[in-house]
């Protein structure tokens, strides 16, 4: 897929006369921010990300976030690709399903767009650092 990064969608509101009204339009780094924020809200996500780096995977945080997701939209309607990083022990596919759901459900209810698909890209997996041991004196 490849995104436009800039192309608007036109929506219209149901039941409006959008040329007494004016436009509106959303933008694909607006849908990528809906995206990647319904996307970290999932348990087992620990971060989107940018994509491999000299053999690293590199987590986005803040305002960088949008950079892990790609957006193509046509009139009605978008195609999201988004990449992340998940914590190790979780089940990947559960994961990367509820990914899915979240980012359909919060794109297709704050925009009104049909989101027809959504394709996760696991680029990592978080190894936590086991905690050292106590010692006994």
């Amino acid at each position: 897929m490849k995104a436009k990064d800039n192309k608007r969608l036109h929506l219209t509101p149901e039941g409006m006369d959008m040329e007494r009204l004016g436009e509106i339009k959303v933008s694909d780094g607006v849908i990528g921010t809906i995206a990647a924020t319904a996307a970290i809200k999932v348990d087992g996500v620990v971060g989107i990300s940018a994509g491999i780096v000299d053999g690293m995977v590199k987590l986005l945080t803040g305002s960088q976030l949008t950079k892990g997701i790609r957006v193509e939209m046509g009139e009605e309607e978008v195609a999201i690709d988004i990449s992340v990083i998940v914590k190790y022990g979780t089940k990947i596919s559960a994961v990367a399903l509820d990914v899915q759901k979240e980012v359909k459900s919060a794109v297709e209810q704050m925009t009104g767009l049909a989101v027809v698909e959504v394709n996760v890209f696991i680029e990592g997996v978080e190894l936590t650092k086991p905690k050292e041991e106590k010692k006994v004196k």
